[in-house]
């Protein structure tokens, strides 16, 4: 069973930044994805990046240019830095991973971005 944990989520005024952070436990092996979602109440889950298993990355418009995704196989875990946030970017973001046609979702961060 894999397990995913978020963290780093919080409260920043617009054109702050943050650090999410997705730590993973339990059984991995082979070729996996990981991605980052967010979900606003009363919207569908959306996707905000996601990177291959080697170092191939694909973003959404909205984070073209302000968010970065990485992932470290040793741990394994997966990175959002954000920057220039801005309010519509307020929902909770989900830690994605698929695997061996498994999907696994973290508990999610909620995200704030408020003056």
């Amino acid at each position: 069973q894999v397990q995913l944990v978020e963290s780093g989520g919080g409260l920043v005024q617009p054109g702050g930044s943050l650090r999410l952070s997705c730590a993973t436990s339990g059984s991995l092996s082979g070729i996996y994805a990981m991605a980052w979602y967010r979900q606003v109440p009363g919207n569908q889950r959306e996707l905000v990046a996601r990177v291959a298993n080697g170092s191939g990355t694909i973003y959404k418009d909205f984070a073209k240019g302000r968010f970065t995704i990485s992932r470290d196989n040793a741990k394994p875990a997966v990175y959002l830095q954000m920057t220039n946030l801005e309010p519509e970017d307020t929902a909770v973001y989900f830690c994605n991973l698929g695997a061996g046609g498994a999907v696994y979702w973290g508990q999610g961060t909620q995200v704030t971005v408020s003056s």
